[in-house]
């Protein structure tokens, strides 16, 4: 079996195509059910975030798992596969691997070494196994991937240079509204984006700070641990008009401020300019709310132009080599597991030969005391771990350059071991891979 990665994202793609590929909970199980549905599907992994939608898989041939999950992908979301063509990305075996390495460590963020992501991941992951999608390559695939990831926070200087995405869209609303410290915040929603936004605007000092939600009690749980105010959903057009700025992020599936609601607030607040951040994939806030008038709309194809310098810099060269180092002893790991079931099925081989040949000598021999006969076991043995020993150091060594799966497989050749069942996986082409 083999890795294989399908994705897309907002380095390939337009913010409507990454809306219409968005998959909210209901949606990721469908997927990750049709998924396994597919004949060279064995594992699957669905990840879905407002930067990106990916999938991950063990396939058992390259090409007949890159159609099993285009199809999937173009069944459940419903986009035509001709749009999806030319903005989709494949990875497969190590370049799966360093690229899932990659997203964990965030330098496939937006906003390059966001640390969110490994949130967001981990929640993939457990969703995966709950519903046993997720078996053992993509289970050690992705426990690997986050412990990179919290390596790349706590042992290099990415932290420094990283903002997430809530950090820079305050910032562009100040460069539009003035300090934050006297400006007020409503965000709206309380799960993941939204308490990253509540927590980030309370940091750095906003004059007051509001949370709304559909669910109340978490409006509240979150307000209370922020130090902000909790509205009622009753009360949310009031809410609009007392503040300055609007976070949204609720991963709703229609808008939670269309034009009525947003032109009411305008009207309220009597010509008091307003930025709407809408950091929701599919979007919350309806986009003809920039039209009216004071009114300015931020969403994540604002943000690009932002962040676009943050790719760069020793910071992020320091993870992008601990990603280089992390593949590698990723691979000579996985190699080793790969020719480990040849090692022992040689020295059981061994041990099977040797008991054999120990009770056919006690049959033969029935004068030798007890003690005669553990000098005979003692030295057999001896001799068979001699035997024993280049071989299988050799085939460990070869393992770590790829190479130790030829030995292996000469090894079962030579000592006739019971053959193990492989799946024949294809070799992608060197050219651009046709999704077509």
């Amino acid at each position: 079996m083999s890795l294989l990665a399908l994705g897309i994202s907002h380095r390939t793609a337009p913010l409507t195509l990454l809306e219409s590929v968005a998959l909210d909970a209901p949606a990721r199980s469908r997927l990750g059910s049709r998924l396994l549905s597919g004949e060279h599907v064995d594992e699957a992994l669905v990840v879905s975030t407002c930067n990106r939608t990916e999938l991950y898989a063990d396939v058992s041939a390259f090409h007949g798992g890159l159609a099993d999950l285009t199809d999937a992908l173009v069944e459940v979301t419903g986009v035509p596969r001709e749009e999806l063509r030319d903005q989709l990305y494949v990875h497969y075996e190590d370049r799966a691997i360093a690229h899932a390495f990659t997203v964990a460590c965030g330098l496939d963020s937006m906003a390059v070494g966001e640390a969110q992501i490994l949130g967001q991941l981990r929640e993939a992951l457990a969703e995966g196994q709950r519903r046993h999608e997720v078996g053992p390559a993509l289970n050690t695939l992705f426990q690997q991937a986050l412990r990179v990831g919290k390596r790349a926070h706590t042992e290099t200087d990415i932290d420094s240079v990283s903002v997430s995405l809530v950090e820079a869209a305050l910032a562009h609303a100040s460069r539009l509204l003035g300090p934050l410290s006297t400006l007020s915040v409503l965000v709206v929603g309380a799960g993941g984006m939204s308490s990253l936004a509540a927590t980030t605007a309370a940091r750095l000092g906003v004059s007051r700070l509001a949370v709304v939600n559909r669910t109340h009690a978490k409006a509240v749980r979150l307000a209370e641990r922020v130090g902000a105010y909790a509205v009622s959903l009753a009360d949310l057009g009031s809410a609009l008009a007392a503040a300055d700025i609007v976070v949204t992020s609720t991963g709703a599936s229609g808008l939670v401020v269309d034009l009525d609601l947003a032109s009411s607030s305008v009207a309220a607040r009597r010509g008091g300019a307003q930025v709407y951040v809408d950091l929701a994939v599919p979007h919350d806030v309806n986009p003809l709310v920039a039209t009216l008038p004071g009114v300015t709309r931020i969403d994540l194809e604002s943000l690009r132009a932002d962040l676009a310098d943050t790719s760069t810099g020793p910071q992020v060269q320091q993870v992008r080599d601990l990603v280089v180092g992390e593949v590698g002893e990723y691979l000579t790991a996985r190699s080793a597991e790969s020719v480990a079931p040849t090692v022992a099925a040689l020295r059981a081989r061994a041990a099977d030969v040797v008991d054999t040949e120990l009770t056919r000598l006690q049959r033969r021999t029935p004068e030798l005391t007890d003690a005669e006969r553990d000098e005979v076991r003692r030295s057999v043995h001896r001799i068979v771990e001699k035997l024993l020993h280049t071989p299988t150091v050799r085939v460990k060594e070869l393992a770590s350059d790829g190479s130790g799966s030829r030995y292996a497989d000469a090894l079962r050749e030579l000592f006739d071991l019971d053959p193990r069942d492989t799946a024949a996986v294809s070799t992608p082409p060197a050219e651009a891979v046709d999704l077509s």
